[in-house]
């Protein structure tokens, strides 16, 4: 059962699970959905909130595609530790009640 998250936790450990999935190649926003189980507003919202904590997360056209067809990038983590946060995915994981990964 996950414990219980303030807005300020939960919103911090989505954003840094969210880079860490982008990072690990769950790199679209249909990807994070299935992923997660999220709502699509979340999951873009979250892509787009990842710049406030200094992560610089990019979308990179799939060539030749059209409609926004391609995957998000992390560039820069910031502050932020990617190993820290790959090592703590699971807990993150965990507390925010997103399904195992499979």
């Amino acid at each position: 059962m996950p414990m219980a998250l303030s807005k300020t936790q939960s919103s911090f450990y989505r954003r840094l699970y969210v880079a860490h999935l982008i990072a690990d190649g769950t790199a679209s926003v249909p990807a994070l959905i299935e992923a997660t189980g999220m709502p699509r507003r979340t999951a873009q919202d979250t892509v787009n909130a990842l710049v406030e904590l200094d992560i610089h997360c990019e979308f990179e056209q799939q060539p030749g595609a059209r409609h926004h067809i391609g995957r998000y990038v992390i560039r820069d983590w910031g502050p932020i530790d990617p190993a820290w946060v790959a090592a703590h995915a699971e807990r993150l994981r965990e507390a925010l009640g997103y399904p195992p990964r499979g």
